[in-house]
């Protein structure tokens, strides 16, 4: 949760925004207005789209305050919630937000960091996918190395075997290791995109399209449909049913990109019928929507499996 102050002329700061964080990350920003009152959502980094407590207009200036939560665990063994305040401020510079940041802690506030944003432009018309035309296929991964492809982000677990693209990701118990993500070394703009992917049980990986939009994977058999779950745009839509399979067993998906909409079937069933993608995901390589951008895949959480990875790219 946290609290949005805005101000200049009211419909300067309604909409959506592109954030490029102060550690160069990817970032986002939507206000709107709801029955008269200012609400809002931000994504932040690696982490999902979550909503603010308020939103106002003060001044010429947007001001953000977030609140985030922690537990802290005292001399005597309780464990105790700790709230810290943080503050963005943002003014608006020619075409462009300059915003800072600063947190309040026990010993004061924080120097302030800089980073900036920009107003995402408005959703093109839903796409008539009948009319779209495709391109060549083109195979991403030739089943023997790692040709075309690289790691990046952590210790390197990926590697070819008998046309399989394997993530060995052990981990041992009670750590973490950090391990690599892959991208394509091409990027692409709008496309479709077919393969098939197996994992295991509590498996946890994920589908970047032009390196912005994830379609979640994960061991999701069994559960409710949910913005978190397999066949998900990663925390901002929900698929429509759970489709997936069990664990260790290999399941299709069939994905396309066109005009900032996206269309998922996973398992033969459609799950995501042509919605808008309202901004990029946590763990996005850029927040710009309009760039080309590479296919990756996610391999810092859990070991995963792709094979037949297939891009047909929209023709314009």
């Amino acid at each position: 949760m946290g609290i949005l102050f805005v101000q200049g002329a009211a419909e300067d700061y309604e909409g959506r925004f592109a954030l490029t964080l102060p550690d160069g990350g990817a970032g986002w920003l939507g206000i709107s207005r709801t029955n008269g009152r200012w609400v809002g959502q931000i994504m932040w980094g690696a982490g999902s789209v979550v909503p603010v407590a308020s939103v106002a207009v003060e001044g010429d200036k947007l001001v953000v305050t977030r609140v985030h939560e922690r537990k802290e665990r005292g001399p005597d063994g309780r464990e105790t919630t700790v709230q810290e305040r943080e503050v963005i401020e943002a003014r608006w510079v020619g075409d462009r937000l300059e915003l800072t940041t600063r947190r309040q802690t026990r010993d004061g506030w924080t120097e302030p960091r800089r980073f900036t944003g920009k107003r995402i432009p408005p959703l093109p018309p839903r796409p008539d996918l009948s009319r779209v035309r495709f391109g060549e296929s083109v195979v991403l991964f030739n089943g023997r190395d790692l040709t075309g492809w690289r790691p990046f982000g952590g210790r390197n677990g990926w590697r070819a075997a008998d046309g399989i693209l394997i993530n060995d990701a052990p981990q041992p118990p009670g750590q973490h290791i950090s391990y690599a993500n892959l991208r394509t070394e091409r990027e692409f703009e709008d496309f479709n995109l077919q393969l098939e992917l197996r994992l295991p049980p509590n498996g946890n990986s994920g589908i970047y399209l032009r390196g912005i939009y994830e379609v979640q994977v994960a061991d999701s058999y069994g559960k409710p449909p949910s913005a978190h779950g397999m066949g998900a745009i990663y925390s901002r839509i929900a698929s429509t049913e759970n489709a997936s399979k069990p664990a260790g067993e290999w399941q299709q998906y069939d994905i396309t990109l066109v005009d900032r909409h996206v269309t998922v079937i996973l398992n033969g069933r459609k799950i995501i019928d042509n919605q808008p993608l309202l901004g990029c995901t946590g763990g996005a390589l850029w927040s710009d929507e309009l760039r080309p951008g590479p296919l990756y895949l996610q391999g810092d959480h859990t070991s995963v499996e792709y094979r037949n990875l297939v891009l047909r790219p929209v023709l314009k």
